[in-house]
C-alpha cells in the first residue's frame, strides 16, 4: 500500500462526515476541500519542480479508488483537481508558479471548448459558458477551454483543424451557475461557470494537442485525455468496490422469516461471486494496462497508438462494467434500496452519472477498435 492509498484510506471519516452536507448543497464543503488540500491529494499530477507530487499513474488510480469507496462525489473533485494538476507540466516556469507554486491553490478545469478567445497582444480576450465545472467552487484557478478566434472565426492550425486551448483563470474572474440538480455525482458542485470579457495571459493557457510537455517524466508521457479517462475509471472502480461493501454488509443484516440471513442464500452468493469476478477481471485489465503503458513511459515515450488503445479501453470496460455490477447489486437488494438515503441507491445513481462523461462513452468502443485493428498512428483524443 503506497503513502497515498493510507492518506486517501485515513480521510474516510472526514468523507463520511461530510455526506449529507455534500448531498443538500450539492458540492463540496470548503473545510473537506481544505483538508485534501493538506494532503496534497489536489496536486498529485503537479511537478515535483512546482513542489507537486508528480505521482505514478497507479498510484493517483489506486488513490482515488480507495476515496471513492467512501464517497464517489468526493473521489470526483479530487479526480479533477489531481489531473488539471498536470497542465503544470505544459506551462512556462514562470507562470506554471503562479498557478499551481502554492500548495494551498487547487487548479479546477473544463476540457470541452464552449468558450472563444481572441488574441489582444500577450493576453486572450476570453468569453464563454461551460457545463461540467467539477470542484470548480472550491478551487483557486479555473481552467476552461476555448477555440482561438481571430477576427471572429475560429483559427486554425497548419492542419487545418480549430486551434484550442485551456485558459485559466483566477477564480475572481469566474462566475458560477447554479445548474447542478442531479441524482448521481451530486456532491461535485458540477454546474456551470462563465467568463465574458475577462483578458487572460498568453502564459495562462495550454493546449493539450499542440503543445508538449515541459517536463520529461514518465507520467507527462500519459496523453492529457487518457490521463483524465483513467481518472473517471478509478472513481467507478472505487464506488463498485464501496458497492460491493455495502451489500455485503445489507445482506449480513437481513433475515428471511425462518432467521437466516441473505447472505446464506445461494442465490446472493452466487450474484455476489459473480459481481467480485467482474469486478476483479476489469480492474485486472485496467491495472495491467496502466503498467504496461508506465513501462512504455519510463523507456522514453510517448506511448504508443496501441497502448493508448488498449489504456482508454481498459478505462471504458471498468466504467461501464462497473456500473452494471452496481446497478444489478441494487436490483437483488430490493425495497430498502430505492430510498434515497441508501448506500446502494447512491452508489447506482454515481455509477450511472459517471458513465455519461465523454472520456468512456460508447463511441470511444468505435475510436479504440479502429486503431487495434488498422494501427492507425494518430488519434488526438486517446
Amino acid at each position: 500500500m503506497s503513502d497515498w492509498v493510507s492518506l486517501a484510506r485515513a480521510l474516510h471519516a472526514d468523507i463520511q462526515a461530510a455526506q449529507a452536507e455534500m448531498s443538500e448543497t450539492r458540492r463540496m464543503p470548503e473545510a473537506l476541500a481544505a483538508r485534501f488540500a493538506d494532503t496534497g491529494i489536489f496536486r498529485l499530477c503537479v511537478p515535483e519542480a512546482y513542489s507537486g507530487a508528480q505521482a505514478g499513474v497507479r498510484d493517483l488510480v489506486e488513490t482515488l479508488e480507495v476515496l471513492a469507496e467512501a464517497d464517489a462525489s468526493a473521489a470526483w473533485v479530487a479526480m479533477i483537481g489531481a489531473t488539471t494538476g498536470a497542465l503544470a507540466a505544459y506551462m512556462a516556469p514562470d507562470a506554471a508558479r503562479t498557478i499551481f507554486g502554492d500548495a494551498g491553490n487547487i487548479v479546477t478545469g473544463i476540457y470541452a471548448p464552449m468558450g472563444r478567445a481572441a488574441l489582444e497582444g500577450d493576453a486572450y480576450r476570453v468569453n464563454g459558458q461551460w457545463k461540467w465545472n467539477s470542484g470548480g467552487q472550491n478551487s483557486h484557478w479555473i481552467a476552461g477551454g476555448c477555440l482561438i478566434t481571430e477576427g471572429g472565426t475560429p483559427k486554425l492550425n497548419a492542419a487545418g483543424a480549430p486551434i484550442m486551448r485551456m485558459m485559466i483563470a483566477p477564480r475572481a474572474d469566474v462566475r458560477h451557475i447554479d445548474t447542478w440538480r442531479t441524482g448521481g455525482l451530486r456532491g461535485t458542485g458540477s454546474g456551470d461557470m462563465a467568463i465574458n470579457d475577462v483578458l487572460i495571459p498568453q502564459a495562462h493557457s495550454v493546449s493539450l494537442t499542440d503543445d508538449k510537455a515541459r517536463i520529461t517524466a514518465p507520467l507527462y508521457a500519459f496523453p492529457a485525455f487518457g490521463l483524465l479517462a483513467l481518472g473517471i475509471a478509478a472513481v467507478a472502480s472505487g464506488n463498485a468496490s464501496g458497492a460491493l461493501a455495502d451489500f455485503a454488509a445489507a445482506m449480513a443484516a437481513k433475515r428471511t422469516p425462518n432467521g437466516r440471513t441473505l447472505a446464506e442464500r445461494g442465490a446472493t452468493q452466487a450474484l455476489y461471486a459473480q459481481a467480485h469476478a467482474e469486478y476483479a477481471a476489469a480492474r485486472a485489465l485496467l491495472l495491467q494496462e496502466i503498467d504496461a503503458a508506465w513501462a512504455e513511459a519510463e523507456a522514453g515515450g510517448p506511448l504508443s497508438a496501441p497502448q493508448r488503445a488498449r489504456l482508454r479501453l481498459a478505462a471504458t470496460h471498468i466504467t461501464r462494467t462497473a456500473a452494471e455490477i452496481v446497478r444489478r447489486l441494487q436490483d437483488f437488494a430490493g425495497g430498502a434500496s430505492v430510498f434515497s438515503d441508501d448506500p446502494l441507491h447512491r452508489r447506482l445513481a454515481d455509477a450511472q452519472t459517471a458513465t455519461a462523461h465523454i472520456m468512456i462513452a460508447p463511441m470511444t468502443y468505435e475510436m479504440i477498435g479502429r486503431v487495434l485493428l488498422s494501427g492507425e498512428a494518430h488519434i488526438a483524443e486517446l
